[in-house]
């Protein structure tokens, strides 16, 4: 069966790099931090995941030395805020090429809420927020050794916040809470629209 195939290294020949198309859907790390000063600062990042369960560690890659690796590398501290779609346009919003000290939580008209136990604040119209301690900034390099101007931010999960219109029966309601992620090229987001149950295979090892 032939495909095609291509080398990034060389170019995709294709209209557009369909890289994150293919590596797709992302959710969208919504990372508010704070600086030295305890200025606010909201911005989301596509590159971004879950890395471990227990303790729950997640992470977010910046491309380029932003101010939210500025922050976590001086304060060792964000929050993550789950990006849904009734909140898309203010995410939206957050992405604005705003001045070092700007606030774009403000800026995106959302309402800040007070944290427990870190300083950075979380969007208060989020179902759910992560507060997380640094773990580790680590930069990136390509597969020759080249230094590249891409950061990897993991940090440790140490309260998570829930807003109780979504549990039912003590159960998350992922479907009901709307995330949104990213699905490649310039503008391209979905929602979660269908959920569906399957459990890992068990295997009795025959005797």
């Amino acid at each position: 069966m032939s495909t095609y195939f291509y080398d990034p290294r060389q170019g995709h020949g294709l209209p557009h790099d369909p890289f994150k198309a293919i590596v797709a859907p992302r959710p969208i790390g919504w990372i508010s931090t704070v600086d030295t000063e305890g200025r606010v600062n909201l911005a989301p990042y596509s590159f971004f995941g879950a890395f471990n369960g227990n303790p729950p560690i997640v992470g977010f890659a910046s491309e380029g030395y932003k101010d939210s690796i500025r922050n976590v590398e001086a304060t060792g501290e964000f929050v993550y805020n789950l990006a849904t779609r009734p909140l898309a346009e203010a995410m939206n919003q957050t992405s604005a090429p705003l001045h070092y000290g700007e606030d774009e939580m403000a800026f995106a008209g959302l309402r800040a809420a007070p944290s427990t136990l870190v300083a950075p604040p979380r969007v208060a119209a989020t179902p759910a927020a992560l507060e997380c301690k640094v773990l580790q900034v680590t930069r990136l390099n390509d597969a020759e050794g080249k230094v590249l101007n891409s950061y990897l931010v993991l940090g440790q999960v140490i309260g998570v916040h829930i807003d109780p219109a979504y549990l039912k029966d003590g159960i998350f309601d992922t479907l009901a809470a709307q995330p949104i992620s990213r699905c490649g090229y310039r503008g391209y987001y979905s929602a979660i629209g269908e959920m569906f149950e399957m459990f890992r295979p068990t295997v009795t090892t025959a005797k």
